[in-house]
């Protein structure tokens, strides 16, 4: 005894329960009530289909086949439908078509309730087949979406950095398609990667876009670049908050803020050079106008190096603890504002101690730090001395008396 005789019924009335099935879902499911997310005829038929396939294994020995189950949910996926709400549907179509079978078996003498009983266990093991293989489809359909759609984002990005897209209605369109506001304020923001392709501010750009700060980034081999949208007065704080607070670990260079995406690839650059000044081997944010004459020494590393041989010859060619020693307590010095007293404090020395230290750096230079332009040489100079190791990756080890 088997349901052929109720399969081969309700398979010649396949169209009318397509249309019920596919009613009963857009009734009872509110994402599948949007016409314009899902045409009911795609809903229809992909229901017509799906009824055809658990119909037809009543009149087939050989194993399911679910292939139509699979292209439901590609198709699904494609439409934005969430697999959720797709697997929700899914279920309503098989309750609905179990119930027919069961209105449609008390028409036939044939069938026993004992044996729709035991046939119910075969129908809800296809349901389950048939919903794995719809949510299977829907997840790998939405990670290829997904890389096809990150990969379009990185590319555009590289496009506004690259200066490839310039006239105002296409760099309209890649804001739209980025998701950022035509006209700024925005600011670049780069990050050093630890090593090659890896991703130093992973998950940047959703925690932005739950402060309202909209963003769109690409992934290089050294750094992660990205463009950052900053609509209200107190966007830019909120953005630097975001980021000291998500990746405390990270080394990053914001440039200065800037009102059309034409002016990108010169706000990248700037945001370069804050991450190149930035102080030591450690993280932190460098903003490209918190220290202009940084940014000048990061810019220009040629010259940069140049003024370290004239400045701070004699110094660098002491032995390296002393010329470690030195060059950390000038670096206080300048920090504390002239003040040996505070550079003291910070350095953990009396400030005779200090006192004494810089007149060894004016000795060996001859250089007085009293004279306000000799002291700008070795500021300047400083900064291209620590730009230099850092980017060697080396820095002088500082030792106490």
């Amino acid at each position: 005894m088997d349901l052929s005789g109720v399969a081969s019924a309700l398979h010649a009335r396949l169209p009318e329960l397509g249309e019920r099935m596919a009613q009963r879902i857009r009734s009872d499911v509110d994402a599948y009530k949007e016409e314009s997310l899902i045409p009911f005829d795609s809903l229809r038929r992909s229901c017509t289909a799906n009824a055809d396939l658990i119909l037809s294994h009543f009149h087939r020995a050989d194993a399911p086949d679910p292939s139509p189950a699979r292209e439901t949910g590609r198709l699904r996926a494609e439409q934005g439908m969430p697999l959720a709400d797709t697997l929700h549907a899914y279920r309503i179509g098989f309750e609905l078509l179990w119930s027919e079978i069961l209105d449609e078996a008390r028409t036939h003498p044939e069938v026993s309730d004992a044996h729709l009983v035991s046939q119910s266990a075969e129908i809800w093991a296809l349901f389950g087949l048939y919903a794995e293989a719809v949510a299977a489809a829907h997840r790998e359909t939405t990670a290829e979406l997904t890389l096809q759609r990150e990969a379009r984002r990185s590319a555009l990005v590289e496009a506004l950095f690259t200066g490839v897209i310039a006239d105002r209605i296409t760099l309209w369109e890649a804001a739209r398609e980025l998701g950022l506001p035509e006209r700024g304020p925005y600011a670049v923001v780069a990050a050093a990667a630890g090593a090659p392709g890896e991703e130093p501010l992973t998950g940047v750009e959703s925690a932005l876009r739950q402060a309202q700060l909209p963003s769109a980034w690409r992934l290089l081999p050294d750094q992660q670049i990205g463009v950052v949208a900053l609509a209200t007065s107190t966007a830019e704080n909120t953005c630097l908050s975001i980021l000291r607070r998500t990746h405390a670990d990270a080394r990053m260079g914001v440039s200065p803020c800037f009102h059309s995406l034409r002016d990108a690839p010169q706000a990248l650059r700037f945001a370069r050079l804050a991450l190149a000044g930035l102080p030591g081997a450690g993280p932190g944010i460098a903003r490209f106008d918190d220290n202009p004459l940084a940014m000048l020494v990061a810019a220009a590393p040629a010259e940069a190096g140049h003024l370290v041989d004239v400045v701070l010859k004699p110094l660098l060619d002491l032995p390296a603890a002393e010329r470690a020693r030195l060059l950390e307590t000038l670096e206080h010095w300048f920090a504390a504002a002239g003040s040996a007293a505070d550079a003291a404090q910070t350095l953990f020395v009396h400030p005779n101690t200090v006192r004494y230290r810089l007149r060894r750096i004016e000795e060996l230079t001859g250089r007085s730090l009293s004279d306000p332009r000799t002291a700008a040489d070795l500021g300047a100079a400083l900064l291209a001395v620590r730009s230099t190791t850092t980017g060697r990756g080396k820095s002088p080890t500082p030792t106490s008396d």
